[in-house]
């Protein structure tokens, strides 16, 4: 049963939600399930890390809605990598300078890989704070 609202602890449920973001599966460890925030550390830094392999860092590509209001592609790209970790944003300043390019089929398999990573990261964020929230004690571990 889910707490009221006036029951439920927003710093920890805030707190669950940016450790989360700031280190795939840490929200997991805040809550002491460890088994489950290593297999999501480890798959979602895998994914991303298995994207870049595949498009360099290019496929980091931070755009500029002011400089290119024509390319919407690439900001949601970019949009879904940035929810991987803010680590992307300091990938995205180096790449920003235009020394990695990429085209073709590597850059768009890099960004289909690091952009699932993201969503797949944002769906591990949301799980955490629902458990937070609920509160879901896990027996038997």
């Amino acid at each position: 049963m889910a707490k009221s609202s006036k029951e439920a602890n927003w710093p920890f449920l805030i707190s669950v939600g940016l450790l989360s973001w700031f280190v795939p599966g840490g929200g997991y460890f805040l809550l002491k399930e460890k088994k489950r925030a290593w297999i999501i550390l480890i798959t979602i830094s895998l994914l991303f890390i298995a994207g870049l392999y595949v498009g360099s860092i290019g496929v980091v590509d931070k755009v500029s809605i002011a400089d290119k209001p024509w390319i919407i592609s690439k900001l949601s790209w970019y949009t879904a990598q940035i929810i991987v970790s803010p680590v992307v944003m300091m990938i995205g300043s180096v790449t920003a300078s235009g020394q990695y390019q990429v085209y073709g089929k590597p850059e768009e398999i890099g960004q289909i890989y690091t952009g699932i990573a993201g969503l797949l990261n944002f769906l591990c964020i949301i799980n955490a704070v629902y458990l937070a929230y609920v509160g879901v004690e896990r027996s038997g571990k």
